[in-house]
Formats: C-alpha cells, structure tokens, sequence
C-alpha cells in the first residue's frame, strides 16, 4: 500500500469513527427542537458533554426515559464530525422517578448536572463522570455525600484549569499541615504564615486536603464556602451566570444534618 493510500484510509477511519460513536451517558439536559423532537444534553466518560438530536423525542414513548439524572446507551451519528448529529437512545439505569421522591436526591442530581454542563463541548472528563454517577447511585449518609460533592467542586475547578493549590503553602514551601487559601490566588499556606491574615484567608478543612482543626459541620460548611468562592470568581461571574438556585439549599441541608 502506498504513503497516499495509507494516508487515505486513515483519513477516511477518522472521519468514519467521527461520524459515529456508542457509550453509555447520563443525561444532563433536554430541549424541545421543533413540534415533536429534543435535543438531549449527555455526559459520557469517552466523548465528554455531547449534545444531539432524538426525533419524536417529546412522544410517549420517550417521556420517561428523556430525563435528567437517566442512564442511557447511546448511538451517536451525523454527517460531518462538527454537526449537532442524531441520537438513538436506550435506557440503562432511570433513576429520575426515584430521585423525585427524595427533595435532597433531587437538587444533588440537578446540581451535579449544572456542574457537568460547565464543561467544554466533547472534552472527555472520566473521573468528574463516574463521581457524578458515584453520587447519583450512592445512598450513603449526608456527611459522606457532603465530602463528595465538596471534593466533586474542587475537581471541576481544577479540571476547567482554575485548580486551587494545596499541593505546598506559597509562603515556606512546607507540604505539611497547609491551613488557609488566598481567595485572591488560590494557594494554601500554613497556619503559622497565615496565622495574621486568617480574617482575610479561607479555612482549608480536611475534606479539601487541609489541616485546621473543626468540627465537622464547620469543616464541610468551611469546604463549600472555599469551592463556591472560586466557582464564582472564575466560572460564574465571568459567563455571566447565576449560581445554581439549588446549591445553596442543599448545602444547608447537608450542613444541618451532621
């Protein structure tokens, strides 16, 4: 086979596998397309947030399974690898029914979906997609759910690439006992550098990798303070959006049940 041929074929395989993909995804997200179609809006852990079309997707047929906080097999395809494309879908796991039964179930699997949206269009996320499915399927206790969806921020921060730095304080270098984060730069310090300046500081409780010492309804109030902080000053404000309505109530819950 010629360099040409080999080139052509390759061309060709990439186009090919462009135009058409299959994975598993949770869907993050619907709107109505026309009288009768949906444009779904899915998180996969191979192909990232994905958006295409389900035809008659507002029928009976579909109204259960179009749902946000669903698992679903997917069949993606279009005509050119940059169009919206066409999804055939198959339900998995239909957790939505289920999650309208629990008001705290509920506003995780909306807000855990308002997170994913952040993301960029077909950028791949794998560990941010499996926590969001950890927490969608996980009947464990507030405090443990807390943790997780505090740790959840910190890695969606980190992965829009507005990470918060607890890896050594900015001030010593020491990797030990970091205490506090500058809501200006987000590194952490610890206590001993940021002893003076704590009114101005963040509290770095343990859940985010800190060593300050609080109980633990203060610890996971302390983590949410520190994660919202940074989501508004570089997601939020600059897009112009509002904090998830469902956030801060959901924090409240989970803080008051410790």
């Amino acid at each position: 086979m010629t360099h040409r041929a080999i080139a052509k074929w390759a061309s060709n395989f990439r186009n090919r596998s462009a135009m058409e993909w299959q994975s598993e995804g949770l869907i993050i997200g619907t709107r109505r397309h026309g009288e009768s179609s949906v444009i779904i809006e899915t998180m996969t852990a191979e192909f990232g947030r994905h958006l295409g079309l389900v035809k008659s997707g507002r029928s009976r047929k579909y109204a259960a399974l179009l749902q946000p906080g669903n698992s679903v097999q997917l069949v993606w395809r279009a005509r050119l690898a940059d169009h919206l494309g066409m999804f055939t879908v198959e339900a998995l796991k239909l957790r939505a029914a289920g999650l309208m039964e629990s008001r705290q179930r509920l506003a995780l699997s909306q807000l855990l979906c308002e997170h994913l949206r952040l993301l960029p269009e077909r950028d791949p996320h794998p560990r941010l997609y499996a926590e969001a499915l950890a927490m969608h399927d996980n009947d464990a206790d507030g405090e443990t759910l807390a943790r997780a969806l505090a740790k959840f921020e910190m890695r969606l921060l980190n992965e829009l690439g507005f990470g918060i730095d607890v890896s050594a304080c900015a001030v010593t270098g020491e990797e030990e006992g970091l205490c506090y984060v500058s809501p200006r730069t987000g590194r952490a310090v610890t206590k001993p550098a940021g002893e003076a300046y704590k009114d101005k500081l963040f509290a770095l409780p343990d859940v985010l990798g800190g060593s300050l010492e609080m109980d633990k309804a203060d610890a996971i109030d302390a983590a949410f303070r520190l994660t919202g902080h940074f989501l508004h000053l570089h997601i939020w404000s600059p897009r112009q959006l509002s904090p998830p309505s469902m956030r801060q109530g959901l924090i409240e819950g989970l803080v008051k049940a410790l």
